[in-house]
């Protein structure tokens, strides 16, 4: 009894995570060089042309290469009089239709996510914590500059770039990067515990 209840309390990883984690940290070079390449192109012809475009393009490209290669195959097939049938056969006889169960299980975790966030907001809105609460306001007031400098679509840009860079580069200097961590939240905490004792009603309600 006690070795059935152990494995099923063994958290069970979800295999588009591991996908996910072997993506960022370029365990597969050429898969990654590829999802990377593609996401920044498509993001840097969103800065040029309207999304509907875009999408067009794509549409056209790949149209462009599956009929080429339909006509193709059916041209060779003709001159070896063959029957091999159609080229993309394997691929139309897959399934490819979401099943409830996947349905409901997603959906049930973005619910969960988005009742987490509306009830953070109330939180930081309705200043439940002051201290919570005013660096929130600092991160807004902060955000306000940045959304001045760049737009939504140049943040996506730097944040894949960011996405793609940053873990590999912590995984070959983490000690140095965590040292340096350690410091900024040490000062951090230096500086928000001196206002904190300095100006009245910003103590957290556990003190």
């Amino acid at each position: 009894m006690e070795s059935s209840c152990a494995e099923k309390k063994e958290p069970v990883t979800e295999p588009w995570r591991e996908q996910v984690v072997e993506l960022l940290y370029w365990r597969d070079v050429k898969t990654t060089g590829v999802v990377f390449g593609a996401s920044l192109l498509l993001l840097l012809s969103l800065t040029v042309c309207s999304i509907v475009s875009v999408c067009s393009y794509i549409g056209l490209a790949l149209l462009s290469v599956t009929i080429c290669f339909r006509i193709y195959k059916g041209i060779l097939q003709a001159i070896q009089k063959s029957d091999e049938g159609h080229p993309f056969k394997q691929y139309l006889d897959q399934e490819v239709a979401l099943s409830n169960d996947t349905v409901h299980k997603y959906s049930d975790v973005v619910l969960e996510k988005l009742n987490k966030t509306i009830e953070e907001l109330r939180r930081l809105f309705l200043v439940e914590d002051l201290v919570d609460s005013i660096k929130f306001a600092v991160l807004m007031w902060i955000l306000t500059y940045v959304g001045a400098l760049f737009n939504g679509l140049t943040l996506l840009i730097l944040g894949l770039i960011g996405a793609f860079s940053c873990p590999i580069i912590y995984e070959k200097h983490q000690a140095q990067i965590d040292h340096y961590l350690a410091l900024v939240n040490n000062q951090i905490k230096d500086v928000v515990g001196k206002v904190q004792a300095k100006v009245p009603g910003l103590k957290r309600k556990a003190e």
